[in-house]
Protein backbone atom coordinates (compact mmCIF):
# COMPACT_ATOMS: atom_id res chain seq x y z
CA UNK A 1 0.00 0.00 0.00
CA UNK A 2 1.12 3.38 -0.21
CA UNK A 3 3.09 5.29 2.72
CA UNK A 4 -0.02 7.87 2.90
CA UNK A 5 -1.47 7.87 6.28
CA UNK A 6 -5.29 8.30 4.58
CA UNK A 7 -4.77 4.98 3.67
CA UNK A 8 -4.75 2.10 6.29
CA UNK A 9 -5.29 -1.86 6.24
CA UNK A 10 -8.67 -1.60 7.89
CA UNK A 11 -10.09 1.75 7.86
CA UNK A 12 -13.53 2.87 9.44
CA UNK A 13 -16.31 2.28 7.55
CA UNK A 14 -18.72 5.13 6.18
CA UNK A 15 -22.30 5.20 5.70
CA UNK A 16 -24.07 7.30 3.37
CA UNK A 17 -24.74 10.94 3.99
CA UNK A 18 -28.32 11.33 5.34
CA UNK A 19 -31.18 11.42 2.59
CA UNK A 20 -32.95 13.98 3.47
CA UNK A 21 -30.54 16.14 4.74
CA UNK A 22 -30.45 18.71 1.24
CA UNK A 23 -33.04 20.31 -0.01
CA UNK A 24 -31.82 19.73 -3.96
CA UNK A 25 -34.20 18.75 -6.47
CA UNK A 26 -32.92 15.87 -8.97
CA UNK A 27 -34.15 16.86 -12.48
CA UNK A 28 -35.79 14.30 -14.24
CA UNK A 29 -33.83 13.73 -16.91
CA UNK A 30 -30.92 12.80 -14.65
CA UNK A 31 -32.69 10.00 -12.22
CA UNK A 32 -32.55 7.46 -15.38
CA UNK A 33 -28.75 8.35 -15.12
CA UNK A 34 -28.40 7.95 -11.90
CA UNK A 35 -30.51 4.91 -11.48
CA UNK A 36 -28.63 3.02 -14.54
CA UNK A 37 -25.25 4.34 -12.51
CA UNK A 38 -26.14 2.86 -9.19
CA UNK A 39 -27.51 -0.54 -10.67
CA UNK A 40 -24.37 -1.27 -12.70
CA UNK A 41 -21.95 -0.46 -9.78
CA UNK A 42 -24.49 -3.08 -7.36
CA UNK A 43 -24.39 -5.27 -10.09
CA UNK A 44 -20.30 -5.21 -10.19
CA UNK A 45 -19.67 -5.66 -6.78
CA UNK A 46 -22.21 -8.55 -6.24
CA UNK A 47 -20.40 -10.32 -8.92
CA UNK A 48 -16.78 -9.30 -7.97
CA UNK A 49 -17.40 -9.15 -4.25
CA UNK A 50 -20.48 -10.98 -3.22
CA UNK A 51 -21.02 -13.64 -4.96
CA UNK A 52 -17.91 -15.17 -4.55
CA UNK A 53 -18.18 -14.93 -0.78
CA UNK A 54 -21.13 -16.63 -1.08
CA UNK A 55 -19.39 -19.24 -3.04
CA UNK A 56 -17.61 -20.13 0.18
CA UNK A 57 -20.56 -20.74 2.07
CA UNK A 58 -22.37 -22.84 -0.90
CA UNK A 59 -19.08 -25.11 -1.44
CA UNK A 60 -18.76 -25.64 2.25
CA UNK A 61 -22.34 -26.96 2.63
CA UNK A 62 -22.54 -29.48 -0.57
CA UNK A 63 -20.02 -31.53 -2.10
CA UNK A 64 -18.44 -32.08 -5.14
CA UNK A 65 -21.36 -33.83 -6.71
CA UNK A 66 -23.81 -30.74 -5.97
CA UNK A 67 -25.47 -32.66 -3.10
CA UNK A 68 -26.13 -30.58 0.35
CA UNK A 69 -24.50 -32.03 3.14
CA UNK A 70 -24.91 -29.47 5.61
CA UNK A 71 -22.19 -29.61 8.48
CA UNK A 72 -20.36 -32.55 7.24
CA UNK A 73 -17.00 -31.46 6.14
CA UNK A 74 -17.04 -29.00 9.31
CA UNK A 75 -17.29 -32.20 11.10
CA UNK A 76 -14.64 -34.02 8.76
CA UNK A 77 -12.45 -30.83 9.17
CA UNK A 78 -13.16 -30.70 13.48
CA UNK A 79 -11.95 -34.47 13.42
CA UNK A 80 -8.88 -34.32 11.65
CA UNK A 81 -5.99 -34.33 14.05
CA UNK A 82 -4.05 -31.22 13.56
CA UNK A 83 -7.07 -28.93 12.92
CA UNK A 84 -6.87 -28.18 16.75
CA UNK A 85 -3.08 -27.01 16.45
CA UNK A 86 -3.29 -24.87 13.60
CA UNK A 87 -6.02 -22.85 14.94
CA UNK A 88 -4.39 -22.70 17.73
CA UNK A 89 -1.01 -21.65 16.54
CA UNK A 90 -2.80 -18.94 14.23
CA UNK A 91 -4.76 -17.58 17.05
CA UNK A 92 -1.08 -17.11 19.60
CA UNK A 93 1.28 -16.51 16.77
CA UNK A 94 -1.09 -13.73 15.76
CA UNK A 95 -1.32 -12.12 19.14
CA UNK A 96 2.22 -12.66 20.18
CA UNK A 97 3.18 -10.66 16.40
CA UNK A 98 0.20 -8.04 17.17
CA UNK A 99 1.47 -7.36 20.89
CA UNK A 100 5.35 -6.97 20.15
CA UNK A 101 4.47 -5.23 16.47
CA UNK A 102 2.30 -2.71 18.71
CA UNK A 103 4.51 -1.98 21.49
CA UNK A 104 7.61 -1.00 18.95
CA UNK A 105 5.67 0.70 17.38
CA UNK A 106 3.16 3.10 19.59
CA UNK A 107 7.02 4.16 21.15
CA UNK A 108 8.30 4.66 17.96
CA UNK A 109 5.04 6.79 17.05
CA UNK A 110 5.51 8.29 20.63
CA UNK A 111 8.70 9.84 19.45
CA UNK A 112 7.51 10.97 16.04
CA UNK A 113 4.81 12.80 17.82
CA UNK A 114 5.70 14.11 20.93
CA UNK A 115 8.50 14.65 21.29
CA UNK A 116 11.27 17.50 19.47
CA UNK A 117 13.05 14.20 17.72
CA UNK A 118 15.71 15.27 15.12
CA UNK A 119 14.86 13.80 11.26
CA UNK A 120 11.07 12.74 12.35
CA UNK A 121 10.45 12.85 8.56
CA UNK A 122 13.34 11.24 7.78
CA UNK A 123 12.34 8.14 10.50
CA UNK A 124 9.02 8.78 9.52
CA UNK A 125 10.13 7.70 5.84
CA UNK A 126 12.54 4.48 6.86
CA UNK A 127 9.67 2.81 8.87
CA UNK A 128 7.28 3.00 6.16
CA UNK A 129 9.37 1.40 3.49
CA UNK A 130 8.18 -1.98 4.23
CA UNK A 131 4.71 -0.91 2.55
CA UNK A 132 6.51 -1.49 -0.26
CA UNK A 133 7.67 -4.77 -0.31
CA UNK A 134 6.01 -7.89 -0.28
CA UNK A 135 5.77 -9.95 3.00
CA UNK A 136 7.82 -13.02 0.86
CA UNK A 137 10.80 -10.48 1.28
CA UNK A 138 10.80 -10.29 4.64
CA UNK A 139 10.75 -13.61 5.40
CA UNK A 140 13.81 -14.50 2.82
CA UNK A 141 16.04 -11.66 4.55
CA UNK A 142 14.88 -13.50 7.86
CA UNK A 143 16.56 -17.16 6.36
CA UNK A 144 19.63 -15.00 4.95
CA UNK A 145 20.01 -14.03 8.64
CA UNK A 146 18.78 -16.66 11.09
CA UNK A 147 18.81 -19.46 8.79
CA UNK A 148 21.45 -22.72 8.64
CA UNK A 149 23.71 -20.49 6.69
CA UNK A 150 22.60 -16.95 8.08
CA UNK A 151 24.89 -14.41 9.65
CA UNK A 152 23.67 -14.45 12.89
CA UNK A 153 22.07 -17.95 12.76
CA UNK A 154 24.85 -18.12 16.70
CA UNK A 155 22.05 -15.34 18.14
CA UNK A 156 19.35 -17.99 18.70
CA UNK A 157 21.57 -20.00 20.77
CA UNK A 158 20.80 -23.12 18.68
CA UNK A 159 17.26 -22.48 17.82
CA UNK A 160 15.74 -22.92 14.83
CA UNK A 161 15.05 -19.83 12.97
CA UNK A 162 12.10 -22.10 10.52
CA UNK A 163 9.05 -21.81 12.70
CA UNK A 164 7.30 -19.63 15.03
CA UNK A 165 10.32 -17.35 15.36
CA UNK A 166 10.25 -17.06 12.01
CA UNK A 167 6.76 -15.74 12.17
CA UNK A 168 6.72 -13.86 14.77
CA UNK A 169 9.58 -11.81 13.62
CA UNK A 170 8.74 -11.75 10.15
CA UNK A 171 5.27 -10.66 11.19
CA UNK A 172 6.39 -7.99 12.99
CA UNK A 173 8.42 -6.28 10.07
CA UNK A 174 5.91 -6.27 7.49
CA UNK A 175 2.85 -5.04 9.59
CA UNK A 176 5.19 -2.23 11.46
CA UNK A 177 4.36 0.61 9.08
CA UNK A 178 0.78 -0.33 9.87
CA UNK A 179 0.53 -0.08 13.62
CA UNK A 180 2.32 2.99 13.31
CA UNK A 181 0.14 4.72 10.75
CA UNK A 182 -2.64 4.24 12.96
CA UNK A 183 -0.70 5.08 16.22
CA UNK A 184 0.77 8.39 15.09
CA UNK A 185 -2.47 9.65 13.97
CA UNK A 186 -4.47 8.61 17.13
CA UNK A 187 -1.43 10.40 19.37
CA UNK A 188 -1.00 13.35 16.75
CA UNK A 189 -5.01 14.35 17.82
CA UNK A 190 -4.45 14.37 21.86
CA UNK A 191 -5.33 17.40 23.35
CA UNK A 192 -2.80 19.31 24.06
CA UNK A 193 -4.87 20.70 26.87
CA UNK A 194 -4.94 17.88 28.93
CA UNK A 195 -0.77 17.57 29.13
CA UNK A 196 -0.63 21.65 29.37
CA UNK A 197 -2.94 21.38 32.44
CA UNK A 198 -0.50 18.12 33.84
CA UNK A 199 2.13 19.95 33.74
CA UNK A 200 0.93 23.33 35.38
CA UNK A 201 -0.08 21.33 37.86
CA UNK A 202 4.07 19.86 38.51
CA UNK A 203 3.15 16.23 37.24
CA UNK A 204 6.32 15.03 35.91
CA UNK A 205 6.63 13.99 32.34
CA UNK A 206 6.84 10.50 33.05
CA UNK A 207 3.17 10.94 35.32
CA UNK A 208 1.67 12.96 32.38
CA UNK A 209 2.30 10.30 30.13
CA UNK A 210 0.91 7.39 32.50
CA UNK A 211 -1.68 9.18 33.14
CA UNK A 212 -2.73 11.47 29.86
CA UNK A 213 -1.18 10.09 27.23
CA UNK A 214 -1.83 6.37 27.04
CA UNK A 215 -5.20 6.25 28.48
CA UNK A 216 -5.98 8.99 26.15
CA UNK A 217 -4.71 6.68 23.28
CA UNK A 218 -5.94 3.43 24.41
CA UNK A 219 -8.37 3.50 21.25
CA UNK A 220 -5.55 4.14 18.75
CA UNK A 221 -3.87 0.99 20.59
CA UNK A 222 -6.55 -1.23 20.36
CA UNK A 223 -7.41 -0.73 17.11
CA UNK A 224 -3.93 -0.95 16.03
CA UNK A 225 -3.96 -4.16 18.06
CA UNK A 226 -6.65 -5.32 15.98
CA UNK A 227 -5.55 -4.37 12.51
CA UNK A 228 -1.95 -6.34 12.96
CA UNK A 229 -4.18 -9.13 14.49
CA UNK A 230 -6.10 -9.36 11.32
CA UNK A 231 -3.21 -8.93 8.79
CA UNK A 232 -0.96 -11.52 10.54
CA UNK A 233 -3.83 -14.38 10.58
CA UNK A 234 -4.73 -14.03 7.18
CA UNK A 235 -0.96 -13.70 5.86
CA UNK A 236 0.08 -16.51 3.51
CA UNK A 237 3.27 -15.44 2.38
CA UNK A 238 5.26 -15.39 5.87
CA UNK A 239 4.46 -18.66 7.46
CA UNK A 240 4.47 -20.45 4.02
CA UNK A 241 8.27 -19.29 3.43
CA UNK A 242 9.96 -19.43 6.92
CA UNK A 243 7.14 -21.45 8.84
CA UNK A 244 8.95 -24.43 8.98
CA UNK A 245 6.28 -27.15 10.39
CA UNK A 246 4.33 -25.01 12.29
CA UNK A 247 0.75 -25.29 10.86
CA UNK A 248 -1.37 -22.43 10.69
CA UNK A 249 -4.34 -21.85 8.96
CA UNK A 250 -3.53 -19.60 6.12
CA UNK A 251 -0.86 -22.56 4.87
CA UNK A 252 -3.75 -25.39 5.74
CA UNK A 253 -6.16 -23.69 2.87
CA UNK A 254 -3.31 -23.77 0.44
CA UNK A 255 -2.59 -27.43 1.33
CA UNK A 256 -6.30 -28.13 0.74
CA UNK A 257 -6.36 -26.45 -2.35
CA UNK A 258 -3.03 -26.76 -4.00
CA UNK A 259 -2.08 -30.33 -2.60
CA UNK A 260 -5.01 -32.00 -2.50
CA UNK A 261 -7.39 -30.52 -4.79
CA UNK A 262 -10.16 -30.55 -2.13
CA UNK A 263 -12.41 -27.48 -2.58
CA UNK A 264 -15.13 -28.41 -0.16
CA UNK A 265 -12.37 -28.63 2.76
CA UNK A 266 -10.75 -25.31 1.51
CA UNK A 267 -14.00 -23.54 1.69
CA UNK A 268 -14.59 -25.08 5.15
CA UNK A 269 -10.98 -23.43 6.21
CA UNK A 270 -11.85 -20.41 4.67
CA UNK A 271 -14.66 -19.50 6.71
CA UNK A 272 -13.07 -20.52 9.78
CA UNK A 273 -10.31 -18.01 8.77
CA UNK A 274 -12.76 -16.01 8.14
CA UNK A 275 -14.54 -15.67 11.40
CA UNK A 276 -12.01 -14.12 13.13
CA UNK A 277 -11.26 -11.69 10.83
CA UNK A 278 -14.62 -10.61 11.03
CA UNK A 279 -15.01 -10.49 14.86
CA UNK A 280 -12.14 -8.38 14.59
CA UNK A 281 -13.45 -6.29 12.08
CA UNK A 282 -16.54 -5.36 14.18
CA UNK A 283 -14.31 -4.66 17.11
CA UNK A 284 -12.31 -2.45 15.48
CA UNK A 285 -15.41 -0.41 13.66
CA UNK A 286 -16.93 -0.08 17.69
CA UNK A 287 -13.12 0.93 18.89
CA UNK A 288 -12.99 3.56 16.01
CA UNK A 289 -16.73 5.12 17.42
CA UNK A 290 -15.45 5.16 20.35
CA UNK A 291 -12.46 6.73 19.77
CA UNK A 292 -14.30 9.32 17.75
CA UNK A 293 -16.86 9.86 20.21
CA UNK A 294 -13.86 11.11 22.64
CA UNK A 295 -12.51 13.47 20.06
CA UNK A 296 -13.87 16.43 21.49
CA UNK A 297 -14.28 19.62 18.97
CA UNK A 298 -12.63 22.38 21.19
CA UNK A 299 -9.23 20.15 21.17
CA UNK A 300 -6.25 21.72 21.29
CA UNK A 301 -2.78 20.07 19.09
CA UNK A 302 -0.26 18.90 21.52
CA UNK A 303 2.80 20.75 20.97
CA UNK A 304 6.20 18.95 22.13
CA UNK A 305 8.63 21.21 24.10
CA UNK A 306 12.41 20.14 24.13
CA UNK A 307 13.80 17.51 26.84
CA UNK A 308 17.42 16.90 25.73
CA UNK A 309 17.19 13.63 28.06
CA UNK A 310 13.94 12.10 26.35
CA UNK A 311 14.92 13.50 23.13
CA UNK A 312 18.43 11.52 22.70
CA UNK A 313 16.68 8.33 23.83
CA UNK A 314 13.79 8.66 21.96
CA UNK A 315 16.52 9.33 18.89
CA UNK A 316 18.14 6.13 19.70
CA UNK A 317 15.09 4.34 19.80
CA UNK A 318 14.23 5.47 16.73
CA UNK A 319 17.51 4.60 14.98
CA UNK A 320 17.52 1.37 16.66
CA UNK A 321 14.45 0.47 14.57
CA UNK A 322 15.14 1.81 11.35
CA UNK A 323 18.44 0.27 11.21
CA UNK A 324 16.57 -2.97 12.04
CA UNK A 325 14.22 -2.33 9.33
CA UNK A 326 16.67 -0.67 6.63
CA UNK A 327 19.15 -3.90 7.67
CA UNK A 328 16.33 -6.34 6.89
CA UNK A 329 16.03 -5.10 3.28
CA UNK A 330 19.51 -4.68 2.77
CA UNK A 331 20.22 -8.07 3.72
CA UNK A 332 18.06 -9.36 1.02
CA UNK A 333 19.60 -7.02 -1.61
CA UNK A 334 22.62 -8.14 -1.06
CA UNK A 335 22.00 -11.65 -1.26
CA UNK A 336 20.03 -11.63 -4.38
CA UNK A 337 23.21 -10.02 -5.96
CA UNK A 338 25.71 -12.47 -4.72
CA UNK A 339 27.17 -14.89 -6.63
CA UNK A 340 26.87 -18.42 -4.79
CA UNK A 341 25.89 -17.55 -0.50
CA UNK A 342 27.67 -17.54 1.79
CA UNK A 343 30.88 -19.11 0.09
CA UNK A 344 31.09 -16.29 -2.83
CA UNK A 345 29.45 -13.01 -2.41
CA UNK A 346 31.10 -11.49 -5.31
CA UNK A 347 28.73 -9.47 -6.76
CA UNK A 348 26.15 -10.24 -9.78
CA UNK A 349 23.21 -10.25 -11.46
CA UNK A 350 23.28 -13.98 -11.97
CA UNK A 351 19.89 -14.45 -10.02
CA UNK A 352 18.50 -12.15 -11.65
CA UNK A 353 18.46 -14.77 -14.69
CA UNK A 354 14.82 -15.63 -14.21
CA UNK A 355 14.37 -18.21 -16.88
CA UNK A 356 16.69 -20.34 -15.89
CA UNK A 357 14.67 -20.98 -12.64
CA UNK A 358 10.87 -22.07 -11.86
CA UNK A 359 8.19 -19.08 -11.41
CA UNK A 360 7.68 -18.22 -15.19
CA UNK A 361 10.95 -16.18 -15.72
CA UNK A 362 10.85 -12.28 -16.69
CA UNK A 363 7.13 -12.70 -18.47
CA UNK A 364 6.21 -12.90 -14.49
CA UNK A 365 7.25 -9.71 -13.57
CA UNK A 366 5.85 -8.65 -16.70
CA UNK A 367 2.18 -9.86 -15.61
CA UNK A 368 2.61 -8.20 -12.78
CA UNK A 369 3.39 -4.99 -13.93
CA UNK A 370 0.52 -5.02 -16.43
CA UNK A 371 -1.54 -5.92 -13.87
CA UNK A 372 -0.44 -3.70 -10.93
CA UNK A 373 -0.79 -0.64 -13.93
CA UNK A 374 -4.32 -1.99 -14.86
CA UNK A 375 -5.44 -2.37 -10.88
CA UNK A 376 -4.41 1.36 -10.67
CA UNK A 377 -6.46 2.87 -13.13
CA UNK A 378 -9.47 0.60 -12.81
CA UNK A 379 -9.48 0.66 -9.09
CA UNK A 380 -8.95 4.45 -8.54
CA UNK A 381 -11.59 5.21 -11.14
CA UNK A 382 -14.29 2.42 -9.59
CA UNK A 383 -13.85 3.32 -6.43
CA UNK A 384 -14.29 6.83 -6.75
CA UNK A 385 -17.47 6.29 -8.96
CA UNK A 386 -19.00 4.28 -6.09
CA UNK A 387 -18.00 7.08 -3.66
CA UNK A 388 -19.74 9.59 -5.38
CA UNK A 389 -22.84 7.38 -5.72
CA UNK A 390 -22.80 6.66 -1.92
CA UNK A 391 -21.95 10.37 -0.51
CA UNK A 392 -23.80 12.73 -3.22
CA UNK A 393 -26.91 11.61 -4.65
CA UNK A 394 -30.41 12.72 -2.71
CA UNK A 395 -32.64 9.73 -4.00
CA UNK A 396 -32.32 5.87 -4.65
CA UNK A 397 -31.51 5.42 -0.38
CA UNK A 398 -31.93 2.11 -0.17
CA UNK A 399 -29.71 1.39 -3.43
CA UNK A 400 -26.90 3.73 -1.90
CA UNK A 401 -26.80 1.55 1.58
CA UNK A 402 -26.60 -1.34 -0.02
CA UNK A 403 -23.77 -0.14 -2.14
CA UNK A 404 -21.61 0.95 0.87
CA UNK A 405 -22.48 -2.33 2.05
CA UNK A 406 -21.00 -4.41 -0.21
CA UNK A 407 -18.12 -2.29 -0.92
CA UNK A 408 -17.51 -2.69 3.16
CA UNK A 409 -17.34 -5.99 2.76
CA UNK A 410 -13.66 -6.52 1.70
CA UNK A 411 -12.46 -5.36 4.52
CA UNK A 412 -13.60 -8.38 6.56
CA UNK A 413 -12.32 -11.09 3.85
CA UNK A 414 -9.12 -12.25 3.79
CA UNK A 415 -6.97 -12.34 0.74
CA UNK A 416 -7.06 -16.82 0.58
CA UNK A 417 -11.22 -16.76 1.25
CA UNK A 418 -11.63 -14.39 -1.74
CA UNK A 419 -8.97 -16.19 -3.91
CA UNK A 420 -10.84 -19.69 -3.25
CA UNK A 421 -14.26 -17.72 -3.79
CA UNK A 422 -13.03 -16.71 -6.94
CA UNK A 423 -12.62 -19.85 -8.00
CA UNK A 424 -15.09 -22.00 -7.12
CA UNK A 425 -17.42 -19.09 -8.69
CA UNK A 426 -15.86 -18.19 -11.94
CA UNK A 427 -14.98 -21.69 -12.44
CA UNK A 428 -18.41 -22.92 -12.35
CA UNK A 429 -19.70 -24.45 -15.42
CA UNK A 430 -23.14 -22.82 -15.38
CA UNK A 431 -21.05 -19.28 -15.02
CA UNK A 432 -21.03 -17.34 -18.40
CA UNK A 433 -18.18 -15.66 -16.88
CA UNK A 434 -16.10 -18.71 -16.70
CA UNK A 435 -13.81 -17.66 -19.73
CA UNK A 436 -12.12 -15.40 -17.53
CA UNK A 437 -10.55 -18.05 -14.86
CA UNK A 438 -6.94 -17.75 -15.32
CA UNK A 439 -6.61 -14.68 -16.96
CA UNK A 440 -4.88 -11.62 -15.81
CA UNK A 441 -8.17 -9.38 -16.35
CA UNK A 442 -9.63 -12.22 -13.75
CA UNK A 443 -6.53 -11.51 -11.61
CA UNK A 444 -6.83 -7.82 -12.19
CA UNK A 445 -10.45 -8.13 -10.99
CA UNK A 446 -9.94 -9.78 -7.94
CA UNK A 447 -6.83 -7.44 -6.70
CA UNK A 448 -8.99 -4.76 -6.91
CA UNK A 449 -11.84 -6.08 -5.01
CA UNK A 450 -9.82 -7.30 -1.96
CA UNK A 451 -8.33 -3.83 -1.84
CA UNK A 452 -11.79 -1.98 -2.91
CA UNK A 453 -12.94 -0.84 0.75
CA UNK A 454 -10.15 0.62 1.99
CA UNK A 455 -9.78 2.79 -1.32
CA UNK A 456 -13.57 3.33 -1.34
CA UNK A 457 -13.76 4.71 2.11
CA UNK A 458 -11.04 6.89 1.21
CA UNK A 459 -12.62 8.78 -1.97
CA UNK A 460 -16.32 8.51 0.59
CA UNK A 461 -13.98 10.54 3.00
CA UNK A 462 -12.35 13.01 0.45
CA UNK A 463 -16.03 13.48 -1.10
CA UNK A 464 -17.29 14.50 2.04
CA UNK A 465 -14.81 17.21 2.56
CA UNK A 466 -16.66 19.16 -0.76
CA UNK A 467 -19.93 21.40 1.11
CA UNK A 468 -23.33 20.53 -0.42
CA UNK A 469 -23.27 23.93 -1.78
CA UNK A 470 -21.64 22.46 -5.04
CA UNK A 471 -24.63 20.39 -5.72
CA UNK A 472 -26.98 23.16 -4.40
CA UNK A 473 -25.98 25.33 -6.47
CA UNK A 474 -25.44 23.45 -9.62
CA UNK A 475 -29.07 22.24 -9.55
CA UNK A 476 -30.74 25.82 -9.13
CA UNK A 477 -28.25 26.57 -12.03
CA UNK A 478 -29.98 23.81 -13.75
CA UNK A 479 -26.40 22.53 -14.64
CA UNK A 480 -26.68 18.14 -14.99
CA UNK A 481 -25.08 16.27 -12.07
CA UNK A 482 -22.32 14.65 -14.48
CA UNK A 483 -20.86 17.88 -15.51
CA UNK A 484 -20.20 19.08 -11.79
CA UNK A 485 -19.10 15.71 -10.98
CA UNK A 486 -16.54 16.38 -13.56
CA UNK A 487 -15.89 19.68 -12.83
CA UNK A 488 -15.89 20.15 -9.47
CA UNK A 489 -15.70 16.88 -7.56
CA UNK A 490 -13.07 14.78 -9.47
CA UNK A 491 -10.62 17.98 -10.17
CA UNK A 492 -10.85 18.67 -6.25
CA UNK A 493 -10.05 15.04 -5.27
CA UNK A 494 -7.27 14.37 -7.55
CA UNK A 495 -4.65 13.82 -4.86
CA UNK A 496 -6.68 11.68 -2.90
CA UNK A 497 -7.60 9.63 -6.66
CA UNK A 498 -3.69 9.57 -7.54
CA UNK A 499 -2.83 8.23 -3.96
CA UNK A 500 -5.86 5.28 -3.89
CA UNK A 501 -3.79 4.73 -7.63
CA UNK A 502 -0.59 4.62 -5.63
CA UNK A 503 -1.67 2.09 -3.33
CA UNK A 504 -3.54 -0.32 -5.68
CA UNK A 505 -0.49 0.12 -7.98
CA UNK A 506 1.66 -1.29 -4.96
CA UNK A 507 -0.85 -3.94 -3.57
CA UNK A 508 -0.96 -5.52 -6.70
CA UNK A 509 2.77 -5.39 -7.15
CA UNK A 510 2.84 -6.97 -4.15
CA UNK A 511 0.25 -9.45 -3.29
CA UNK A 512 0.04 -13.28 -2.71
CA UNK A 513 -3.18 -14.58 -1.05
CA UNK A 514 -5.88 -13.05 -2.99
CA UNK A 515 -4.33 -14.32 -6.11
CA UNK A 516 -2.66 -17.90 -5.41
CA UNK A 517 -5.48 -19.93 -6.41
CA UNK A 518 -6.65 -18.10 -9.55
CA UNK A 519 -3.52 -17.59 -11.43
CA UNK A 520 -2.95 -19.97 -14.80
CA UNK A 521 0.99 -21.18 -16.16
CA UNK A 522 0.76 -18.38 -18.72
CA UNK A 523 0.12 -15.62 -16.19
CA UNK A 524 2.29 -15.97 -13.08
CA UNK A 525 3.18 -12.87 -11.54
CA UNK A 526 6.21 -11.88 -9.73
CA UNK A 527 5.55 -12.56 -6.41
CA UNK A 528 3.80 -15.90 -7.51
CA UNK A 529 7.35 -16.38 -8.45
CA UNK A 530 8.83 -15.79 -5.37
CA UNK A 531 6.87 -18.79 -3.92
CA UNK A 532 7.68 -21.11 -6.62
CA UNK A 533 11.47 -20.23 -6.65
CA UNK A 534 11.50 -20.86 -2.68
CA UNK A 535 9.60 -24.38 -3.24
CA UNK A 536 12.10 -25.18 -5.46
CA UNK A 537 15.05 -24.61 -2.96
CA UNK A 538 16.13 -21.59 -5.43
CA UNK A 539 16.71 -18.79 -2.24
CA UNK A 540 18.50 -15.95 -4.01
CA UNK A 541 16.78 -15.67 -7.55
CA UNK A 542 13.93 -15.70 -4.86
CA UNK A 543 15.39 -12.74 -3.13
CA UNK A 544 16.31 -11.19 -6.50
CA UNK A 545 12.52 -11.10 -7.69
CA UNK A 546 11.17 -9.90 -4.69
CA UNK A 547 13.84 -7.13 -4.32
CA UNK A 548 12.52 -6.02 -8.35
CA UNK A 549 9.19 -6.41 -7.00
CA UNK A 550 10.07 -3.77 -4.01
CA UNK A 551 12.07 -1.68 -6.23
CA UNK A 552 9.44 -1.09 -8.94
CA UNK A 553 6.81 -0.56 -6.19
CA UNK A 554 8.61 2.41 -4.83
CA UNK A 555 9.05 3.72 -8.39
CA UNK A 556 5.73 3.39 -9.30
CA UNK A 557 4.98 5.36 -5.75
CA UNK A 558 6.91 7.82 -6.83
CA UNK A 559 6.18 8.36 -10.15
CA UNK A 560 2.45 8.48 -9.01
CA UNK A 561 3.53 10.97 -6.38
CA UNK A 562 5.35 13.36 -8.58
CA UNK A 563 2.44 13.35 -11.50
CA UNK A 564 0.02 14.65 -8.18
CA UNK A 565 2.39 17.06 -7.61
CA UNK A 566 2.60 18.36 -11.09
CA UNK A 567 -0.80 18.15 -11.59
CA UNK A 568 -1.83 19.78 -7.93
CA UNK A 569 0.72 22.63 -9.49
CA UNK A 570 -1.15 23.27 -12.68
CA UNK A 571 -4.53 23.09 -12.12
CA UNK A 572 -4.96 23.90 -8.18
CA UNK A 573 -3.47 26.67 -7.61
CA UNK A 574 -6.21 28.07 -5.37
CA UNK A 575 -5.21 25.39 -2.41
CA UNK A 576 -2.09 27.36 -1.75
CA UNK A 577 -4.06 30.93 -1.29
Amino acid sequence: MSASPSVTPLAAAASPAPVAASPRRQAPAERPWLAALLGLALAGLAVFIALPVLALLGMSLWDSAGDFVGLAHFTAYARSPNVLNSLGNSLWLSALSATVCVALAYGYAYALTHSCLRGARLFRAVALIPLLAPSLLMAISLIYLFGHQGLLKDLLLGGNAYGPFGIVTGSVLWTFPHALLILSTALATSDGRLVEAATTLGASRWRVFWRVTLPASRYGLMISWTVVFVLVITDFGVPKVIGGNTQVLATDIYKQVIGQQNLPMGAVVALILLLPAVLAFVAEQHLRARQSANLGVRAVPFQPQPSPVLDRALFAYCALIALALLGVLAVAVFASLATFWPYNLTPSFKNYDFDLVDGGGWASYGHSLVMAIGTAVLGSLCTFVSAYLVEKPRQFAAARLWLNAIASVPMAVPGLALGLGYILFFNAGWNPLQGLYGSLTLMTLCTVAHCYSVAHITQLTALRQLDAEYEQVAASLGVPFWRTLWQVHLPVCLPTLLQVAGYFFVSAMTTVSAVVFIYSPETTLASLAVLAMDDAGDIAPAAAMATLIFASAALGRALLGALERWLVARTQRWRRR
